[in-house]
């Protein structure tokens, strides 16, 4: 059996190849006879038989359609014609900011330039051609009596369903909010070709060129794809030009940039990868996100699945930070292959065309730490509940935790906001435990890294010893509350903020003399190893004063964590 091997290259090239095992998922092509991966994991092949025959254009618009419809202006009218539609049954509407906002919405999108010439482009293969010419004569709106909105409501619902409508409709938003963030000016981007048919247009300038390439024979091809090598005749060389970021205007810029002589030229097969790439990647909320791992295709397919659950668990917010993005690539890398994982790129891109690509280098170290029962549940936890208010402002937690763990910085900066927020407030004690979990799994890995073997830190057992100390001082002053704790516990904080081990020893030491005593509480005898440590100083020293805070139930979380990552 002749096959057609694709092989790994830079990241959109990858996103490609994750964008065409979507498309081969589309058409159910079989694994091991239409297509297949190399016995070293390096290249994706297809069978000839399959590859020539199979309608590629047809399969590349219905995986997109699939993917990005439920993210498009398509989607969102269908959306607000049903809750119009609903009101109206339930006797519920009342032509209110809400739902002007709505009817609006439906008129804008529906009458933009784009929806426009799309329908422009099917209206002699539908049915009912005039009832989008009745919405460009006469808008719904508002004022309309019940009846009469609710008749015309319906309508639209119906002829934007019709198959092609949804179709053309749906690629008419996706040509314009996702697919011109990655390329443009070429195919159904260029601007003559913006009232031309898309299937079209991309089947000349994309799967057709491709079907013939593979069919040619290239042995007197002079010219080399500079992605593949691969030769290629001198009518099959396509500009890179047309992917965003990843040339120069290889036309106007000859001599400043090529020396008269363009050579930065990829083969068609390359070319229609290219144009798969913004389905390689995963939109989470208000960004796309790929994680590239160049290991083997099998890792960079399973890193990049859309069948998994990171997508579904994310709320779908307008305002959402990099918190929602990022928080769906760490369900992502964080699975049962992530300590297989070497450095992790992880690429990140805005939906807007002006926005530009932000790689980020995920350290193998990091993933170990992510890798961990502790960090694995505060991230989730924290995922849910990232938010916390420090005086006037809103911190995201879960952010600023996720960016210091992948740039391999401590929390405890951070810790030490919420340490002192929570004893002016009482809010923060829950989320400052679940940044300490992660910052403790970060001190567990760099400890087991540089002693090359697994290591033990008891550090429930100095929760608990602080939180047996705050019961004995609260006992014997009498106190429901931890407000006469508070300037210690400021103190206390303040010298780990330091390091300095003097400072914090003497503290605690007069705390046990005054008050331990009574309750015949002994001296941890952690505090000796924090004495010969300055990193396990810092790990006890945060555990020993939560205790004391009372942020939680020690002894709690010591069930809770025992035959984890202790």
């Amino acid at each position: 059996m002749e096959k057609y091997k694709i092989t790994m290259g830079d990241f959109l090239k990858n996103a490609g190849i994750v964008g065409l095992k979507y498309l081969l998922d589309t058409a159910e092509a079989e694994e091991n006879k239409d297509f297949g991966i190399s016995e070293n994991g390096q290249e994706l092949w297809l069978s000839s038989e399959f590859a020539e025959k199979v309608d590629w254009t047809d399969l590349y618009f219905r995986a997109f359609i699939q993917y990005f419809g439920p993210f498009t202006a398509y989607q969102g009218i269908l959306d607000r014609i049903d809750l119009c539609l609903e009101k109206i049954k339930n006797d519920k509407w009342k032509p209110e900011k809400r739902e002007k906002e709505d009817l609006q919405f439906i008129n804008d999108k529906l009458l933009s330039n784009s929806y426009q010439s799309g329908y422009d482009n099917i209206k002699d293969k539908i049915e009912q051609p005039e009832i989008y010419l009745k919405l460009k004569a006469e808008k719904v709106n508002s004022k309309f009596s019940k009846e009469k909105l609710e008749e015309r409501l319906l309508e639209l619902k119906a002829f934007i369903q019709q198959p092609l409508c949804r179709e053309t409709f749906i690629m008419k938003s996706i040509v314009y909010t996702h697919i011109n963030c990655f390329w443009g000016n070429k195919c159904f981007l260029a601007r003559k070709n913006k009232d031309k048919d898309m299937w079209e247009v991309f089947e000349k300038e994309f799967s057709e060129p491709m079907r013939t390439y593979w069919k040619n024979d290239h042995q007197k091809a002079k010219d080399l794809c500079i992605d593949c090598g691969l030769p290629m005749k001198a009518k099959e060389k396509v500009s890179i030009a047309f992917m965003n970021e990843m040339a120069d205007d290889l036309t106007r810029k000859r001599s400043a940039f090529w020396k008269c002589k363009v050579d930065a030229f990829i083969c068609p097969v390359c070319a229609f990868l290219y144009a798969l790439s913004p389905l390689g990647f995963q939109l989470y909320v208000n960004k796309f996100v790929f994680i590239n791992t160049n290991r083997n295709i099998s890792q960079l397919l399973e890193a990049n699945s859309k069948t998994g659950d990171a997508g579904k668990t994310i709320e779908r917010k307008e305002d959402q930070s990099i918190s929602a993005w990022f928080g769906g690539i760490l369900n992502t890398v964080i699975n049962e292959n992530v300590k297989e994982l070497s450095n992790t790129q992880v690429i990140l891109r805005g939906v807007r065309p002006e926005d530009h690509y932000y790689l980020c280098n995920i350290p193998s170290k990091a993933l170990k730490i992510m890798a961990e029962k502790n960090t694995i549940t505060a991230l989730k936890l924290l995922g849910k509940f990232p938010d916390v208010k420090i005086g006037d402002d809103s911190v995201n937690v879960h952010e600023k935790v996720v960016l210091n763990l992948i740039q391999l910085r401590n929390q405890y900066g951070l810790l030490n906001i919420l340490l002192k927020e929570d004893l002016k407030t009482g809010n923060t004690g829950f989320k400052a435990g679940l940044v300490y979990k992660v910052q403790h799994s970060m001190n567990l890995v760099q400890k087991q890294e540089e002693k090359g073997e697994k290591v033990t830190m008891n550090y429930w057992s100095m929760k608990n010893c602080g939180a047996d100390l705050r019961k004995a001082i609260l006992k014997i002053k009498g106190a429901n509350s931890g407000e006469c704790l508070r300037g210690t516990v400021y103190q206390l904080i303040n010298a780990l903020s330091v390091k300095n081990t003097d400072k914090f020893m003497d503290i605690v030491l007069r705390l046990y003399n005054s008050y331990g005593s009574s309750e015949q509480l002994l001296i941890p005898q952690g505090f000796i190893q924090m004495l010969e440590d300055q990193d396990v100083f810092m790990d006890y020293g945060y555990a020993f004063v939560m205790g004391l805070e009372g942020c939680y139930e020690a002894k709690k979380d010591q069930e809770n964590t025992e035959g984890g990552n202790e």
